[in-house]
């Protein structure tokens, strides 16, 4: 600290972990900054930023103190590739093509059927096909997802991993993944930081999804008669199954298609995955991404609404149970993720602490985290598959 102590009436270091936090007060002669401050900022070896709404001056710096991390970059692109080939599976399952709907049971002892597959894989990357352009699109959405809680960590010098992808045989999951996730293995230190790394990924899955459903739905087609009354299927192997609605899906789709029943294109189905990911993952409850941003933007009170959600999901599955029994089985999806949710936060609806919680959020993220709310508003969908 010594080469910007001059510019500072006051500081105070923490030192958690593998990093250095200086919250510092600078002098009002160099608080624009001045060109001295703003050179020795350039020269200090971690990233830094102004957080006026905290008094006039104050300002956050961040140094690493320890050696990076060694990445096993092999075992994200191992995982990425296997992940791949399995969405890939899943993809074809929707376009028609035969694979083995038993995989990877049913290539034991039985080395043609796996030589078939890579076949298939092989042709269909020198020949797009909806199967490619199914997990291309639900990869890139994942990717994006993750990578924007990736970049904006590493920005705030944050220690995370890079994305960890879930592979899952169709057999098992029919969409081929359990999805990815990162790890943060350092403390946040403010509200601004956990609202910025929180907001990132459902932004960029969100625009990426966005994409892929908009060109997905001018592929896709209105099915012959009333179809059920509206509404979108995909088609499997086993049966068909219906996509439940969210309002942004509804908007989306009579604009685009128009009314009746929509067979949706791999790609929109993707698109309708990646909201639906969305939607998931801006719950406000615990460590998901929504539980980052309402504790960003209200604190303690985010456990208030936190249990009030988590409620909310056990009564939906009561209303379906109770009121539609065409579709009661939806009530063991919202049941099931309210226990997921209570195991992945060992117990914890609450979001932890930050480092500095006291330190209010900035204007301009206030605005932010509504608008990350109001994201999970457009994308909620309360019934998402309907049996058929």
């Amino acid at each position: 600290m010594n080469p910007l102590a001059p510019y500072f009436l006051w500081w105070r270091t923490t030192v958690v972990r593998d990093r250095e936090i200086v919250d510092a007060m600078v002098r009002p002669e160099h608080r624009a900054p001045s060109p001295e401050l703003a050179a020795a900022l350039d020269a200090w070896p971690g990233p830094h930023y102004w957080t006026p709404d905290d008094g006039a001056g104050r300002l956050v710096l961040i140094r690493v103190l320890a050696a990076p991390d060694r990445e096993r970059w092999w075992l994200h692109a191992l995982l990425f590739l296997i992940t791949f080939i399995t969405v890939w599976m899943g993809g074809a399952l929707f376009a028609g093509a035969p694979v083995p709907q038993g995989f990877p049971y049913s290539l034991t002892g039985d080395l043609t059927l796996l030589s078939d597959l890579v076949s298939r894989f092989a042709s269909d990357l020198f020949s797009p096909s909806p199967a490619l352009d199914f997990a291309m699109a639900l990869m890139a959405i994942l990717l994006a997802h993750e990578s924007g809680h990736f970049l904006v960590a590493r920005r705030y010098g944050i220690n995370a991993s890079p994305p960890y992808f879930l592979p899952a045989p169709p057999a098992v999951n029919w969409i081929g993944t359990f999805g990815a996730f990162i790890r943060l293995r350092s403390p946040i230190v403010d509200r601004r930081q956990l609202l910025d790394v929180g907001a990132a990924g459902p932004w960029a899955g969100f625009a990426v999804a966005l994409v892929a459903l908009v060109v997905g739905l001018l592929r896709s087609q209105i099915l012959p008669g009333d179809g059920g009354g509206g509404g979108q299927l995909v088609v499997l192997p086993y049966g068909q199954i219906r996509l439940g609605d969210s309002p942004l899906m509804y908007v989306a789709r009579h604009l685009l298609v128009g009314d009746g029943m929509v067979l949706l294109h791999p790609l929109a189905l993707a698109g309708w995955l990646g909201l639906f990911v969305t939607m998931l993952n801006l719950l406000p409850l615990a460590q998901l991404d929504g539980g980052h941003v309402l504790y960003a933007l209200a604190g303690r009170r985010q456990a208030q609404w936190g249990v009030a959600t988590w409620w909310m999901m056990i009564v939906l599955g009561i209303a379906y149970w109770q009121w539609f029994p065409p579709y009661a089985w939806e009530a063991l999806w919202w049941w099931v993720w309210a226990v997921l949710i209570l195991v992945l936060g060992r117990g914890r609806i609450a979001h932890p602490e930050v480092l500095d919680r006291h330190r209010p959020l900035p204007r301009d993220r206030r605005v932010l985290a509504w608008a990350t709310l109001a994201l999970f508003a457009v994308t909620f969908t309360p019934v998402p598959i309907y049996s058929m």
